[in-house]
């Protein structure tokens, strides 16, 4: 693949604490069947920043779906984004992707203000139920002592006492609280708060993390007919999809007669309900003519690019006699 040119321009890229932060990165002649990952250097190894699978938290592409530009945004810059970011080409292998080529690597320096409070959670997100760990991070004090307290949605959450560290000077210190919370679908409405006292401070800092950021809802689809079974030739059947309950918003839904995509136009938006999720409904109107009887009617759905969910229902019609 001679043609192939990846371009990854920034060396050095410096930000603040709360700004967005863009990487870019730009391929060409680019035929090979592979994806493009943002990769950041942790330990000896590297570790999966962006995939264009799923969702990642505060990780969003410049421009959607383009095959040439991958330039990247990562939103609410925390210290520990620092570090070397690598855009790489792979290539499809047998068993996995194997690396093809690689940016040169594009270094970022995070300036925090001393008294900036960082919160962070998981770099994927979880399904109800998982129990997950969010860090609190605060720098650059003095004296030592310091206070921590969660809240989620405003009341107390028992926590550990925080680990405090030298700072990056001599006469500083680092501050890291750990807090273990089991999420569930309710809370795409929930904030986790740390809060953070300090004899330096006139007031409290606060950080507030959206659980919304940490949490995926899978859908629950339903598909059900307006007439029941069996159905007279001819009649008109209409079939809806019922996808509820899911967040985030990103869904497709694809309707199938007998294993083949059938068209039901074009794709309705889904609408936020008052619990904060999401919900869909899709109508497939069908003429009940004697060669669809027995035939099986799925709606297909693939939420936030996990696998797909489906349901099915058998159309019987209701052959008449012959004389």
């Amino acid at each position: 693949n001679e043609t192939f040119q990846l371009q990854q321009p920034q060396r050095e890229v410096s930000v603040s604490v709360g700004q967005t932060l863009t990487l870019h990165c730009a391929v060409s002649g680019d035929t090979m069947a592979g994806p493009v990952k943002w990769l950041k250097a942790f330990g000896s190894g590297k570790r999966i920043i962006y995939d264009q699978k799923g969702s990642l938290p505060r990780v969003t592409r410049a421009v959607n779906e383009s095959s040439t530009n991958y330039t990247i945004h990562i939103s609410k810059v925390r210290v520990e984004d620092a570090g070397t970011y690598y855009c790489v080409k792979f290539k499809k292998g047998a068993e996995q992707d194997e690396e093809y080529s690689s940016g040169a690597g594009t270094e970022v320096f995070v300036h925090g203000d001393p008294a900036s409070v960082a919160v962070s959670g998981p770099q994927h997100r979880v399904e109800p139920g998982s129990l997950v760990r969010f860090t609190c991070t605060a720098g650059g004090f003095f004296p030592r002592d310091i206070g921590v307290e969660w809240l989620k949605n405003g009341a107390p959450v028992r926590a550990p006492g925080p680990r405090v560290t030298a700072g990056q000077t001599s006469s500083s210190y680092d501050m890291v609280s750990a807090v273990e919370v089991t999420l569930q679908a309710a809370d795409v409405r929930s904030q986790l708060t740390c809060v953070v006292r300090h004899s330096t401070l006139h007031a409290p800092l606060r950080e507030t993390y959206n659980l919304s950021d940490a949490v995926r809802v899978p859908p629950t689809v339903r598909v059900l007919a307006d007439l029941p079974n069996p159905v007279e030739v001819n009649k008109t059947v209409n079939f809806t999809c019922s996808v509820e309950g899911f967040y985030p918003d990103a869904v497709t839904l694809t309707w199938l007669e007998n294993g083949v995509e059938a068209n039901a136009g074009s794709p309705p938006r889904p609408t936020e309900t008052s619990q904060g999720t999401f919900e869909l409904r899709s109508l497939l109107e069908v003429q009940a003519t004697e060669e669809k009887n027995q035939s099986v009617f799925t709606c297909r759905v693939v939420h936030d690019s996990q696998s797909p969910v489906s349901s099915a229902v058998t159309l019987q019609i209701a052959v008449p006699a012959a004389d």
